[in-house]
């Protein structure tokens, strides 16, 4: 049985109960369709994307199932309607608008946005695109309703920098973007972007206005152009100007309805550096000074800094706070002086051959002025100096060598260049800046070397032949250059070095006796060596700013070689009756005194060194004494003396302290000549010349008035070898002939005592000649030289030197005695070692005669021990005595020679 009741009434109450359930259902369906399929991205990366399709799914998966109940319900109210009409055609009225509807609203929620964002260009959700680096662009604004504002991208690096991007503003809701960074500028001079505004903040708060972009840099400025010799005095061109920095960006606006502030000013950007200064034009091979240096650019001005972004909000909220400008560009540096040119070589004849004064080196340009900024900023530093050129050398002095004049003096040497001023620092409203130091000064040139002497003219023969001319003094050296000035902070210039001194030429060598003459007769005697060129002082250093090394000065130049003394002619051959003894050779011409050497330059100042002063000249050689003819009584020509060495220059001072110079060497003293010989056997007394005696060696130069050491003393010349004798004749009836005489050797030159604060070693003596040997007869050896005299401190003194052989000829039986010469003595020495006597010579041995050696000479007594100076100062020890020398042989005979005795060793306070 069937309880089912079609009412109508009921149908329709019931159709109305659903249709009111199918409403509620679309109401809930529509309702959550736009929160769960149309969900808005979190932000607008891949991530937030995906999340988001996925949760829309699950809304649309929901609408597909309500799609479903839908039309379940639909068919349900179709059979509740399937026995009546009425029931149908409300149930058909019914069911089509809700699908109609329900169909819009899910193609409605299918993409609920995208109408929004094509028809405003920005979202209701989601933050703004950021703008890319290097480009300018502007970031996106963020969503109507929520995101913030993306950053604007930072402008291009450019020739003029490129301005940064804007940034984005927000909707009702986040912060506003940052404006983008001011590109930096490339080329020279340019000037930096500006930097980009920032975005405003959301209408109903969310964050602050965003911040303005700081400005970009400026580039440094160009270089000035290097100076050209005869323009403008070879002035170097001024630096360019640094480019401006770029302005910072304004803060965004606070456009929030309560509180919120607006974003700060971006800052200023830096001032590019001032170019520098050209360089002076260079005098070298100009024959001019050298140019001064361009003065350094200024620096570029800073940014200034961005505005606070304005307070729009209704309620509360504050204005950004505005960028601070840039630091202003540093001023350029100074450009360099030019190097000067070198002084003119002195020309014979021409001002005396002097050298030409070195020319100046330019002045440094200044530094630039540093760049102005605004508040809050700071002031560009002030560049620096430009150093100071180099002061040229002077010019040599002309050489006198084969233009029979002296050296000439050389030039002084050319003044270092001032160093340039530091610039000032900017004068903006910022802080304060620095202002730059000077330069460094130009070092002083070096002064010219002397010229070097002619040597002396030779002497005119003539009957008493003439003397060789002096040789020709060399030529000062120039003075060395001031170094350059400075000022604070900057560095002084050192002084430039003293030109060395010229060599003194050589003195002309005397004449050779040509014809036949007697003993009053001699060769000419050698000129003189000319004096070596003192040598020029060090320049001192600049003054003003710090360091700098004061000049050292030149080498003294060294003294010329004496010449040599001429040769004695042969005695006349026809005996003279006015001369009681005889026809006498002439003698041989002396040896020249050697030149002196120069004097050391002074040193510049207290930092300097002092030249070492300049040797003594050699002393020239004896000339050989001419030949005897052998007559009865006459004897050959006695040689030459040699000549005095020279005096060694002294060291250079210091006036105002520092290192002395050295005394310069003594010169050594010249070799005696040659004995005249015997060329015949007539006569009753035939005797060789003598030789000459050896130079004294030159004195040591002083040291300089301080810590200098005194040069050595020269050596002492060897003392010339005596003639040979001839054999003399025996008469009829076995008489002793009379006997031919060896000529004495000549006695060896002193050395000389040496000066200064630390005494130099003396000179040791010269040897003694051998003594001249005696062919046959009653004959005694010539004796041995002396020694050399005393020697200071050191200083070997000379040994005596060996006597002369005997030679016996057949006799008539008697028995004589021929004895060997005497040795000479040796040396004393103030406190070294004295020298050795010589040793004597005998006979050579004969049948019927017996002959004894000479006794060797003395030891030379010890030297005195040194003066101890000053408080507890102890003497030196005295020297050791010197040797006996060796008694000589008797080649045949009964005795032996006798032995020298020693020398004493003296003892006093301090030697003991």
């Amino acid at each position: 049985m069937s309880y089912l009741i079609a009412a109508p009434e009921a149908l329709a109450s019931a159709s109305t109960d659903l249709s009111a359930i199918g409403e509620a259902i679309r109401e809930a369906t529509a309702a959550a369709a736009p929160s769960t399929t149309g969900i808005a991205p979190a932000a607008a990366d891949e991530v937030s994307a995906v999340l988001t399709q996925l949760f829309g799914g699950f809304g649309q998966q929901f609408q597909a199932l309500s799609a479903q109940s839908a039309a379940f319900h639909d068919q349900f109210v179709q059979l509740m309607n399937s026995g009546g009409l009425a029931y149908a055609a409300t149930e058909a009225a019914n069911s089509s608008p809700l699908g109609t509807l329900q169909h819009d609203l899910q193609a409605l929620a299918a993409n609920p946005f995208s109408p929004v964002k094509d028809l405003t260009g920005r979202p209701l959700f989601g933050d703004g695109a950021n703008g890319a680096a290097g480009t300018g662009q502007a970031g996106g604004d963020g969503g109507w309703l929520f995101g913030n504002g993306g950053n604007g991208g930072s402008g291009a690096n450019a020739a003029n920098g490129g301005n940064g991007g804007a940034g984005g503003s927000a909707g009702l809701w986040g912060h506003g973007g940052a404006g983008g960074a001011g590109g930096n500028a490339t080329a020279a001079g340019g000037h930096g972007g500006n930097g980009g505004a920032g975005g405003a903040n959301g209408l109903l708060g969310g964050g602050n206005g965003g911040a303005g972009g700081i400005g970009g840099m400026g580039a440094q400025g160009l270089v000035g152009s290097t100076g050209t010799v005869g323009v403008n005095s070879g002035h170097g061109g001024d630096g360019f100007a640094g480019g401006a920095g770029g302005n910072g960006g304004a803060g965004g606006a606070n456009q929030a309805l309560f509180g919120g502030a607006g974003g700060a000013g971006g800052a200023g950007g830096q001032g590019g550096m001032g170019g520098t200064g050209g360089a002076g034009a260079s005098g070298v091979g100009s024959g001019v000074a050298g140019g001064d240096g361009g003065t350094g650019g200024t620096g570029g001005a800073a940014g200034a800094g961005g505005a606070g972004g304005a307070n729009r909000g209704m309620m509360g909220g504050t204005a950004g706070v505005a960028g601070h400008a840039g630091t202003g560009g540093q001023g350029g540096t100074g450009g360099v002086g030019g190097q000067g040119d070198v002084g003119a070589q002195g020309a014979v004849g021409v001002s005396a051959g002097q050298g030409g004064q070195g020319f100046a080196g330019g002045t440094g340009g200044a530094g630039g002025t540093g760049g102005s900024a605004g508040v809050g900023g700071v002031n560009g530093n002030g560049g620096v100096g430009g150093h100071g050129g180099q002061g040229g050398d002077g010019g040599e002095g002309a050489s006198g060598v084969g233009s029979a004049v002296a050296g000439g003096n050389g030039g002084g040497g050319g003044t270092g260049g001032d160093a340039g001023a530091g610039g000032a620092a900017g004068t903006g409203a910022g802080a304060a800046g620095t202002a730059g130091h000077a330069g460094t000064g130009g070092d002083g040139g070096k002064g010219g070397a002397g010229g070097d002497g002619d040597v002396g003219a030779a002497g005119a023969e003539a009957v008493n032949a003439g003397q060789g001319d002096v040789g020709f003094d060399g030529g000062t050296g120039g003075a060395g250059g001031h170094g350059g000035n400075s000022a604070a902070g900057g560095t002084n210039g050192s002084g430039g070095q003293g030109g060395d001194g010229g060599r003194g030429g050589d003195g002309g060598t005397g004449a050779n006796f040509t014809t036949t003459g007697n003993d009053l007769d001699h060769g000419g005697i050698g000129g003189k060596g000319g004096h070596g060129g003192a040598a020029g002082a060090g320049g001192a250093a600049g003054t003003g700013g710090t360091g700098g090394t004061d000049g050292n000065g030149g080498h003294g130049g060294d003294g010329g070689t004496g010449g040599h003394g001429g040769q004695g002619g042969p005695g006349a051959a026809t005996p003279d009756p006015s001369r009681p003894s005889g026809v006498d050779s002439p003698s041989g011409g002396s040896g020249g005194i050697g030149g002196d050497g120069g004097a050391g330059g002074d040193a510049g100042g207290s930092t300097g060194h002092a030249g070492t002063g300049g040797a003594g000249g050699t002393g020239g050689i004896g000339g050989t004494g001419g030949t005897s003819p052998g007559y009865g009584g006459s004897y050959g020509g006695f040689g030459g003396n040699g000549g005095q060495g020279g005096i060694g220059g002294n060291g250079g001072g210091t006036p105002h302290g520092g290192t002395n110079g050295d005394g310069g060497a003594g010169g050594g003293g010249g070799e005696g000549g040659l004995g005249g010989y015997n060329t015949s056997d007539v006569g009753n007394l035939i005797t060789a010349g003598g030789g000459g005696g050896g130079g004294i060696g030159g004195a040591g130069g002083d040291a300089g008035t301080g810590t200098g050491t005194g040069g050595a003393g020269g050596t002492g010349g060897t003392g010339g070898t005596g003639g040979s004798g001839n054999q003399a004749l025996a008469t009829v009836g076995g008489n002793d002939q009379a006997i031919g005489f060896g000529g004495a050797g000549g006695t060896g030159g002193a050395g000389d005592l040496a000066s200064g604060t630390t005494g130099g070693a003396g000179g040791g003596g010269g040897g003694g000649g051998a003594g001249g040997t005696v062919a046959a007869g009653n004959a005694a050896g010539g004796g041995g030289g002396g020694g050399g005299g005393a020697a200071s401190v050191n200083g070997a003194a000379g040994h005596g030197g060996t006597g002369g052989n005997a030679e016996l000829f057949a006799g008539d039986g008697t028995t004589t005695t021929t004895n060997g010469g005497l040795g000479g003595a040796g040396g004393t020495n103030a406190t070294g070692t004295g020298g050795g006597g010589g040793g004597g010579a005998s006979n050579i041995p004969d049948l019927v005669q017996v002959g004894d050696g000479a006794p060797g000479a003395d030891g030379a007594d010890g030297g005195a021990g040194g003066l101890g100076i000053g408080t507890n100062n102890s003497g030196g020890p005295g020297g050791a005595a010197g040797n006996g020398g060796t008694g000589g042989l008797s080649f045949g005979g009964i005795q032996s020679g006798a032995e020298g005795r020693p020398g004493t060793y003296p003892s006093w306070t301090g030697n003991p």
